[in-house]
């Protein structure tokens, strides 16, 4: 004969609030939010692990792909360097048979010239080459120069 005791007043009025049967049947949807939270937090992890492995090889692969674009970059850099050394010109200008100029003259905004202009001196016939040749001796990373319509 397990009887509950008999309640008064206010404790009456508050057990009356609380569903019969005790905390049974609300333990089970707590537990089950419970295992579905905690079961969606660990995807959620694996989800964002994943994704900050993936963006870790693609780091790797621009920092490599940065290093390689670097040495080009370096290796271009040489070759101009090399292009626009005072030999390399000097060699390449009588290759096209130009010739030191002579003294220069100004010519002043008076209308006078100062200084005494001397003629280059005479040189051999330039050398004509064929486009084929200049187009197998062009490098393939030097810019060609641009053309002026009318000359």
């Amino acid at each position: 004969m397990n009887r509950k005791p008999e309640l008064k007043g206010r404790a009456a009025r508050l057990a009356r609030l609380l569903p019969p049967g005790g905390g049974q049947a609300a333990r089970t949807p707590f537990v089950l939010l419970v295992v579905l939270l905690l079961g969606g937090g660990l995807i959620g992890l694996l989800v964002l692990n994943s994704a900050l492995s993936e963006g870790s090889f693609q780091l790797d692969d621009l920092k490599e792909e940065t290093k390689s674009l670097t040495d080009e970059e370096q290796s271009l850099q040489r070759d101009i360097d090399a292009y626009s050394a005072p030999q390399s010109l000097l060699r390449r200008a009588h290759e096209l048979g130009m010739v030191p100029g002579g003294d220069p003259a100004f010519l002043q905004p008076d209308g006078t010239v100062k200084g005494v202009p001397s003629p280059a001196p005479a040189a051999a016939p330039p050398l004509v080459l064929a486009p084929e040749a200049l187009t197998a001796r062009a490098p393939a990373s030097t810019p060609t120069p641009p053309t002026t319509p009318g000359r």
